[in-house]
């Protein structure tokens, strides 16, 4: 026998006659009936959705008697001395069957002659309100269902006997049907009763929409509705059709293979959906918004059967629908505010502080978190199926955009074929993934418990030493990805090895920890193809190589020595060598025992050396930057090769006649990264340790005027070769930021490398201002910052114009 869809929303062929005698018919909603037919033909329909629904009672009766076909034979030989099963497994395994068995029976022995002798007057809804008051019943069932399962599946495997009963029991086909019989295994008829429910109050509510309002079934069938739908609610919660998979109607097991929550592009705007893999099937949903007390749920957006899921390539891929990306000094806002309010609810709970203001803070807290993980995601995954649809989401990292490929890909290997689920299904499918799901929080701090690690903040130093197991040469390069926030993001890039299958880099950088957990390093081969450009950000797409993922232990990172390791990805191996510096140490400015170079020596010392106004490393380096990197994406964000860095700070101090010449060939990163480096190293800051709480006062002002009087009365309090250096500094910033539609890098961007960089106290001063290392985005921090974006966001400062004019009234310092 053909598996017949039960549904009565699938139009499937029917055994229940018409009136006409022995052609079957097919419940269609009112909108599938011939043109002009009249309204009042309503009660014609509702003849329809019972024909349908008695056909499919029939169909149901025959599996709850083939499920019930074996248990007699099974209680026989339970007391014999040879028993396939025990009584107390059977019991548990067949559990309220005949309960379930008899009540059906008798509900289809009354509905049958009405609905063979129809009438407008005939009235069944004491039959459906009967029906779902023994609901009971079912509930019982439910409670035992997964313990029954699990007896059956252990049975099976201890007993030979049973798993060949268990595997092929006998469905009686439809008087009807020319199939006398179908083999279905057991695990699928225990489902069917499950499945019943969903059924019976889906036609409950096709049964109502197309009964008259004063019809005596109305309020019977709105009774009955409720009790159904009550229940179901219910058993979406307490059903665990096991822990990993649910069965299909046709026995079949469907796996959950993978799920998380992914930012889809959907009507122009980001929504965060919650996307579930299974087997044959990929679906996207959204968590329901339920009121306290209330179970939760999953509402289904759409779904793609796996076999008619393609991923475009980047020249068939339409461009994507205009979203607005979130500009990137609100994002890092966001990341500020998330950092001050861990800072209050850590203090909070460190004073023993109520519970109630915790909460406060924490769903503050939550709040920004959720806001930036919806924003800051741009790498875009799109998918298409290939009857419709496209859908797009933004993934934070390539390496997850990669993970969902890869695990699509690997299930469309097997033969799957192309479906419709019933409305029916799709509820069942969907209701099961709130208890299937892996991932149950959306990834942000504020769902991590008290007692989970806070992470790694400081710096971490990689060395990518070299790669092996490439079967072919090609042009390689490694990318790291650290976790931040909730997600993941690009930190640095190695150089392209150019045509070879044993790329040795040798590369070191440095990458700041903002309570990160994991290192990534994924390997790609360059395209140089134009035409590979992705439409929805013009990048031309790389191939991925190989990737892999390595958890950073407090207790092998925090070291003074370098812990070497090779990360294995699809027979690539990566070797690579890193340690860690805690931010405290980090940021040490610590003076340079030989005054003759330029790091770790006073500002006013090396313009007096070289007789200039700005020290001649910062004119270089800002010289090389707008020549050839001012449009390089992520300027002074990307970090460049530490080895690189180091040679050009050897070069710059020991003042080498070949300094111009290395310039010229070094990476414009290792440049951006030599410039900042000088600024870090300086023994006082920029701005001075002197100024720097009035600097912190200023910025706080409310009033524009006082702030602008205080904020260029500081910097004219600067020593000359400082201020002097700051401003040409200022507008060379304000420069790259000119190309922020080409860089990605705005002025809040730029402020918020520079910011501590200028204006960090040193070490004696800044005991009283770093709290814990965790406390990178601190109040400080925050204030540093927003320093420097003042100024950056201030119309053109000129040093002859500052020190000309006076001041309103005078701020002692």
């Amino acid at each position: 026998m053909p598996y017949i869809d039960e549904s009565p929303t699938m139009s499937p062929q029917l055994s229940a006659r018409g009136q006409g005698g022995g052609d079957s018919i097919s419940p269609t909603p009112p909108e599938g009936l011939a043109p002009g037919v009249e309204a009042g033909k309503g009660l014609e329909m509702r003849k329809l959705v019972l024909s349908g629904f008695l056909a499919s009672e029939e169909i149901y009766i025959n599996q709850l008697e083939a499920l019930l076909l074996p248990m007699k034979p099974l209680k026989a030989t339970a007391t014999t001395s040879q028993p396939v099963l025990t009584i107390q497994q059977i019991e548990t395994i067949f559990y309220k069957i005949q309960d379930i068995y008899e009540i059906h029976k008798e509900f289809y022995d009354s509905l049958c002659p009405k609905v063979q002798q129809w009438d407008s007057q005939v009235t069944m809804g004491h039959l459906f309100q009967k029906l779902a008051s023994q609901l009971g019943v079912y509930k019982a069932f439910v409670d035992n269902y997964k313990v029954a399962l699990e007896t059956a599946e252990k049975c099976s495997q201890s007993n030979n006997q049973f798993q060949k009963i268990s595997e092929e029991l006998k469905v009686k086909g439809p008087k009807d049907s020319k199939d006398s019989h179908t083999s279905v295994t057991m695990e699928a008829l225990l489902y069917k009763p499950i499945d019943r429910v969903t059924r019976s109050t889906l036609v409950l509510h096709d049964l109502l929409k197309h009964t008259p309002v004063d019809h005596p079934d109305y309020p019977l069938l709105q009774d009955a509705l409720r009790i159904s739908q009550n229940f179901l609610s219910s058993i979406n919660e307490d059903i665990d059709p096991r822990r990993t998979a649910v069965t299909t109607p046709k026995g079949e097991t469907r796996q959950l293979v993978k799920d998380g929550f992914l930012v889809e592009v959907s009507e122009s705007s980001r929504k965060l959906r919650h996307v579930f893999l299974f087997t044959d099937v990929l679906l996207c949903a959204k968590l329901k918004k339920t009121s306290a007390g209330k179970h939760q749920q999953y509402d289904c957006k759409w779904y793609i059967p796996l076999a008619d899921l393609v991923f475009p390539s980047p020249e068939e891929s339409e461009a994507s629908p205009q979203v607005h990306p979130f500009p990137d000094h609100e994002l890092e806002d966001m990341k500020m505010k998330i950092s001050a309010l861990k800072s209050e609810i850590q203090k909070e709970k460190a004073n023993k502080g109520q519970s109630r203001a915790i909460e406060r803070l924490k769903k503050k807290m939550f709040e920004n978190e959720f806001l930036l993980l919806l924003n800051s995601p741009t790498i875009p995954f799109r998918i298409h199926n290939r009857n419709g649809k496209s859908y797009l989401f933004l993934l934070s990292s390539d390496y997850e955009r990669s993970e969902w490929r890869e695990a699509i890909q690997k299930l469309q290997k097997k033969d799957l074929q192309a479906f419709v689920l019933s409305s029916v299904e799709l509820q069942v499918l969907t209701g099961s993934c709130f208890k299937l799901r892996t991932v149950h929080n959306i990834p942000v701090t504020s769902n991590k418990d008290d007692d989970e690690s806070p992470g790694l903040y400081g710096f971490l130093h990689v060395i990518v030493h070299s790669a092996k197991g490439f079967k072919q040469s090609a042009n390689l390069y490694c990318t790291l990805e650290v976790d931040s926030f909730g997600y993941f993001v690009s930190k640095a890039k190695t150089r392209v090895f150019r045509d070879t299958t044993e790329p040795k880099w040798d590369e070191e950088f440095e990458i700041e920890l903002e309570g990160s957990q994991s290192l990534r390093i994924l390997c790609y081969e360059k395209c140089y193809d134009k035409s590979k450009v992705n439409k929805d950000n013009n990048e031309i797409v790389d191939k991925i190589m190989g990737k892999g993922q390595i958890q950073l232990d407090p207790q092998t990172v925090e070291t003074k020595n370098w812990h070497t390791d090779v990360i294995e990805m699809n027979g690539i191996k990566v070797e690579f060598s890193m340690k860690f510096t805690s931010r405290d140490t980090s940021l040490k400015r610590t003076p340079s025992k030989k005054q003759t170079g330029v790091f770790g020596v006073k500002i006013s010392v090396v313009t007096k050396r070289e007789r200039s106004k700005v020290p001649y490393i910062v004119r270089q380096c800002v010289e090389e930057v707008e020549k050839r990197g001012i449009e390089e994406v992520g300027i002074y964000r990307i970090s460049g090769v530490a080895t690189d860095i180091q040679a050009l700070k050897a070069v710059f101090d020991a003042n080498n006649k070949d300094i111009l010449l290395m310039l010229s060939d070094m990476d414009i990163n290792a440049i951006a990264g030599t410039l900042k480096l000088y600024f870090r190293e300086l023994p006082e800051p920029l701005l001075t340790d002197r100024l720097y709480p009035a600097f912190m006062e200023g910025i706080a002002l409310s009033d524009p005027a006082a702030k602008e009087n205080c904020m260029m009365h500081l910097l004219r309090t600067l020593p000359d070769p400082n201020l002097i250096t700051f401003l040409f500094l200022l507008e060379h910033l304000k420069r790259v930021a000119e190309k922020e539609p080409i860089n990605k890098m705005s002025l809040h961007n730029l402020a918020t490398v520079f910011g501590p960089t200028l204006l960090r106290p040193s070490e004696v001063e800044s005991k009283a201002h770093l709290t814990s290392a965790a406390d990178i985005w601190s109040h400080d921090v925050m204030a540093q910052v927003q320093v420097l974006l003042y100024y950056l966001q201030h119309p053109p400062i000129s040093f002859a114009e500052l020190k000309r004019n006076t001041l309103y009234f005078s701020t002692d310092v």
